[in-house]
């Protein structure tokens, strides 16, 4: 389940050296920030820490202007603004939307950002060559949609209706389409329930439980990570088993996970992309990444609370089991 190599540059790591220049001493780096996220999630705790650990130090000689983290979508083009006028370093962008905002507000500033898909969202040209200002993280994230739908029938044996949370800023109904014909070909019935906002993911799930949907397979999303626990809690109170996009989401509470790890993404391949920017090389100039190491995440708690029972061969394949 589980592949050992973790980000690449297509064409090797190598092909790219670590410095890029270095910092200019007496100077202040500015960093601004589009995404659901809070600063205090632990994602960008490790990518901050691995910040300080390369010499770029808040407080110091780096200043981050705070407001865009943990913002409302609704607030991204206005953010994006005030950061292009404020012409900070770089910017770092969580997820399309905030990716589109940036992009609009500045053609000249670095955009640093992780997202679904980079090329088909027509964020970038190619993954070697973005042809703009802007690189980043693309995470696969229609493949593995699909693949954890693929795990989640195999963790409910004898399923025959099932349910996917999607974010329709993100999700294109194609994507969506895709995962119904597949689910169908399995002999299963999915039903999708889309949400744009906080406020709409709860009676979500309700309307999941509702139409009789047996399990959960919640989609990649940065809106529905940042609300995370929100849907963690929500599926255990309604006994439906659920599917998540990080392990550490499964670490968390939730009953399976599947994907790459999000605060080592942020940390090894991130951090690694913003400091290059940041030392003066273009985003044009570095090729956007992919994960190559996923896990399979169970937590047995959360199984026996909801009064379920994973299979034992998909138990046998997991990476990680939590007890």
């Amino acid at each position: 389940m589980r592949r050992r190599d973790f980000i690449t540059f297509l064409g090797g790591a190598a092909a790219w050296p670590f410095t890029v220049g270095a910092q200019e001493l007496g100077r202040t780096y500015r960093l601004g920030g589009l995404s659901p996220s809070p600063r205090d999630s632990p994602h960008y705790v490790a990518l901050f820490d691995e910040l300080r650990r390369l010499g770029f130090i808040e407080g110091q000689n780096l200043d981050v202007n705070g407001r865009g983290f943990g913002a409302s979508i609704d607030q991204f083009a206005e953010i994006a603004a005030d950061l292009a006028k404020a012409q900070v370093d770089a910017i770092f962008c969580a997820g399309d939307i905030a990716i589109q905002a940036a992009q609009r507000a500045t053609a000249m500033i670095p955009i640093l950002g992780i997202t679904d898909d980079m090329v088909g969202s027509g964020l970038v040209r190619s993954l070697a060559n973005s042809g703009g200002n802007t690189t980043g993280v693309s995470i696969l994230a229609t493949e593995l949609d699909g693949k954890r739908q693929e795990i989640l029938i195999e963790a409910v044996p004898g399923i025959r209706r099932m349910a996917a949370l999607a974010d329709s800023n993100v999700t294109t109904p194609g994507q969506l389409q895709a995962l119904q014909e597949a689910a169908r070909a399995r002999g299963v019935e999915l039903s999708i329930h889309r949400i744009a906002s906080p406020d709409e993911i709860v009676p979500a799930i309700d309307a999941a439980k509702t139409s009789e949907a047996a399990a959960l397979n919640v989609l990649a999303s940065p809106l529905l990570f940042a609300n995370r626990q929100v849907i963690i809690e929500r599926a255990a109170a309604l006994r439906l088993p659920a599917i998540y996009q990080w392990p550490e989401m499964a670490e968390q509470g939730g009953l399976l996970a599947y994907g790459p790890r999000v605060v080592r993404l942020f940390r090894e391949g991130l951090a690694r992309q913003l400091v290059k920017l940041l030392r003066g090389a273009k985003p044009a100039d570095i090729p956007v990444e992919q994960p190559t190491d996923f896990e399979l995440v169970i937590n047995s708690k959360t199984a026996h609370a909801l009064g379920h029972d994973v299979p034992a061969l998909l138990v046998l394949r997991a990476d990680k089991v939590i007890e």
